[in-house]
């Protein structure tokens, strides 16, 4: 990595951090707390990216440095679903996966002062017939409490999926090729340069 100024996170996903250390990337991490209700009229992609921004901008008020913010959300048959409240709605979101195609867009930002690239990305994933020992199963393991449509393709959760076309980075919650681009061209940031 080749810039001076501090890199943050802001989001508290273990998820994403390890996705960037992996690329030798160990950002500052802090955490925002924002609503992330949709806006009427707002489509999942525009929702994820709004969100995306929304928490890079509130921490690039806090401090200084290049600012990445992030919203992951899955997508099927025009419905979103984020995180599961409790272990019934992972039940029910895991039911309505089952034996189908959906769609996982993640919103990404990165601001360096009044520069700034916001988008998204999407990755279709396939789930496998899931049966409903399979479902309470993989619930009572707690993978599925945190995660945007209850199952984690990079842990437990990747039992279930037979296909995916796009970015896996992606689907486990951050899009590493788009950023480091994003990250090139806003801030000069490089892995081997």
């Amino acid at each position: 990595m080749d810039s001076k100024k501090p890199l943050i996170l802001a989001s508290a996903s273990p998820r994403r951090q390890a996705l960037l250390a992996e690329i030798g990337l160990r950002p500052l991490i802090v955490p925002t707390h924002l609503d992330e209700t949709s806006i009427p009229g707002e489509s999942p992609g525009e929702m994820v990216q709004r969100l995306a921004l929304a928490k890079a901008e509130v921490v690039a008020r806090q401090r200084a440095g290049v600012v990445i913010g992030a919203d992951t959300t899955v997508v099927l048959a025009g419905r979103s679903f984020g995180k599961p409240a409790d272990t019934a709605e992972a039940i029910a979101m895991l039911r309505r996966l089952s034996g189908n195609t959906h769609r996982v867009i993640t919103g990404f930002a990165v601001l360096d002062g009044q520069r700034r690239v916001a988008e998204r990305v999407e990755t279709m994933v396939t789930i496998k017939p899931l049966s409903d020992v399979e479902i309470f199963a993989y619930v009572a393991t707690s993978e599925p409490l945190d995660k945007a449509g209850a199952y984690a393709i990079q842990g437990i959760g990747q039992f279930m999926v037979t296909r995916i076309e796009g970015s896996y980075t992606n689907v486990v919650g951050l899009p590493i090729p788009e950023l480091l681009n994003a990250l090139h061209e806003i801030a000069g940031i490089s892995l081997f340069c």
